[in-house]
């Protein structure tokens, strides 16, 4: 179904959006659709499939909320990080697509602080430390 959908979507109009979180990246593709349904898919996969976790797929489709009955397909494309980071940076991507697609959800996607970068990254290890922060134990003898 995935791939149909691919192929289909590939010679229509759409609006990109990308998303950062961590070390994840997500490229979202949202194709204006006249069908009743939203298609969501991830990595040639049902975001369903994709995430197992009933948060992580409530995280990434956030923004479809706004749209009032607007349809879509997504086609998105999401490399590294972890699953929750994955979701985090579909989520970004996605509200920017949307805003691309029409502007007047800007102001609705911002108060729902679906277009704002979470700029917190892992620290990285310094010497002479077990790991970012975490000192060696102190010994007295």
């Amino acid at each position: 179904m995935a791939k149909e959908i691919r192929e289909s979507a590939s010679r229509r109009k759409y609006f990109e959006g990308v998303g950062r979180r961590k070390s994840a990246v997500a490229r979202v593709r949202f194709y204006p659709s006249t069908k009743d349904e939203n298609n969501f898919i991830v990595n040639d996969l049902d975001y369903k499939k994709y995430f197992p976790l009933a948060r992580f797929r409530q995280s990434a489709t956030d923004p479809l909320r706004v749209l009032k009955g607007k349809k879509g397909e997504t086609l998105i494309v999401v490399k590294g990080g972890g699953v929750a980071s994955q979701s985090e940076a579909i989520k970004l991507g996605l509200a920017r697509a949307l805003v691309k697609f029409d502007p007047d959800l800007k102001k609705e996607l911002r108060a729902f602080g679906h277009l704002t970068r979470d700029p917190r990254m892992v620290e990285r290890k310094k010497y002479g430390l077990k790991k970012a922060r975490r000192a060696p134990q102190w010994t007295k003898r």
